[in-house]
């Protein structure tokens, strides 16, 4: 029962509620609406008490009866029968006048934070609530193709957006949290703290976005170094400097461009070759899988083998300790905690593989 609450408590939704009630409360003065509930509950009670002394039984079941009566009359559901005298009329009157007003001022404070609520969701204001999520810092062409990349169906993790902008970006199912990506609270709504991986993209080709990427990258690290972080970088010149601030992964769009070309200028196809492996469209995709324990010992040729037969799948690489052997020699042997990098049709084929995420460290 505990671990349902706490899995209810952990809930996006609750997360982002309690959030705002938290940036609320720092504004407002808690004494306004206890004076409001102590304010109600003494007219109540006094105007219960009153109709009591006028024309009911005087006990304690006499003024629960009344009591009853004067809140379902402050609700607005109140029994107009209950009183049958000049006094109770008055003091019926009196308390409709005072009561509901109250009430009134009330649902008003909590109907304005429903307002407040959906207006600072809608620009980017809230709090994501997410966990194991991935949180793209950032946006440009290539972060508005990742989102539709992510949405495929082999993806379900929740994607987090945050950027500088009046409106969410992207046309996708994915939250957008508005702020400066270098500073620790945008960063923390955006629930940075509790992510899977982060994706830093410039804002364009300049040396300057790449320059703000790296100040991304070390507010991430400050907070949350757990979480794996991704660069797209623009200048290969900016590469040392992003490992020295301890980036996980580079991505560097022009060189991997410029190789591509190369490659595909002497081996016709390669384009769309390894277009189809990276994207999420139809056709065979790289997939990353733990070996189970009855693999261990095999060659590289038994497991090529033993991955087509069983999975439908071809062997690339097999990554050991943080390093990824690449069409490993024949007398390569596989030892406990490698992962096989695969092409297959789909996840399903691999079953019953563990499939290991893309932003989990090798090995």
């Amino acid at each position: 029962m505990r671990k349902r609450y706490r899995r209810l408590y952990r809930h996006p939704l609750i997360q982002r509620i309690s959030w705002h009630l938290k940036r609320i409360g720092k504004n407002l003065d808690p004494h306004f609406f206890i004076a409001l509930f102590s304010g109600l509950i003494v007219i109540v009670a006094v105007a219960a008490l009153a109709v009591m002394l006028i024309e009911k039984e005087r006990s304690f079941t006499g003024f629960g009866e009344t009591f009853y009566w004067a809140i379902t009359t402050v609700m607005g559901q109140g029994d107009a029968s209950h009183v049958t005298t000049w006094g109770g009329w008055i003091v019926s009157w009196l308390l409709v006048l005072f009561g509901v007003g109250i009430v009134a001022t009330i649902t008003g404070a909590l109907l304005g934070f429903v307002i407040d609520f959906l207006l600072k969701e809608g620009q980017g204001m809230g709090a994501s609530g997410y966990t194991d999520h991935i949180v793209i810092c950032g946006w440009n062409g290539t972060a508005r193709s990742l989102v539709q990349e992510l949405r495929s169906d082999d993806y379900n993790h929740k994607v987090v957006v945050l950027h500088e902008a009046d409106r969410n970006p992207s046309d996708g199912d994915v939250y957008f949290v508005r702020g400066d990506t270098t500073k620790t609270d945008d960063l923390k709504r955006a629930g940075i703290e509790h992510a899977a991986a982060a994706i830093i993209c410039p804002k364009d080709a300049s040396d300057e976005a790449d320059m703000r990427s790296i100040l991304v990258v070390l507010a991430i690290e400050s907070i949350a170094p757990h979480v794996r972080t991704v660069a797209e970088v623009n200048n290969p010149s900016h590469a040392e400097h992003f490992k020295r601030a301890d980036v996980d992964e580079l991505l560097i769009t022009s060189k991997l461009t410029a190789h591509l070309l190369a490659r595909t200028s002497l081996y016709p196809g390669l384009t769309d070759l390894v277009t189809d492996l990276v994207s999420g469209g139809e056709g065979s995709e790289l997939y990353r899988v733990a070996l189970p324990e009855t693999y261990i010992g095999m060659t590289i040729d038994e497991l090529s083998a033993r991955m087509r037969s069983d999975h439908g799948a071809t062997l690339l690489a097999v990554s050991r300790d943080g390093t990824t052997h690449l069409n490993p020699p024949t007398g390569f042997v596989l030892e406990t905690g490698d992962n096989a990098v695969v092409v297959a049709e789909s996840l399903g084929t691999l079953a019953p593989l563990v499939h290991l995420p893309a932003f989990e460290s090798p090995g």
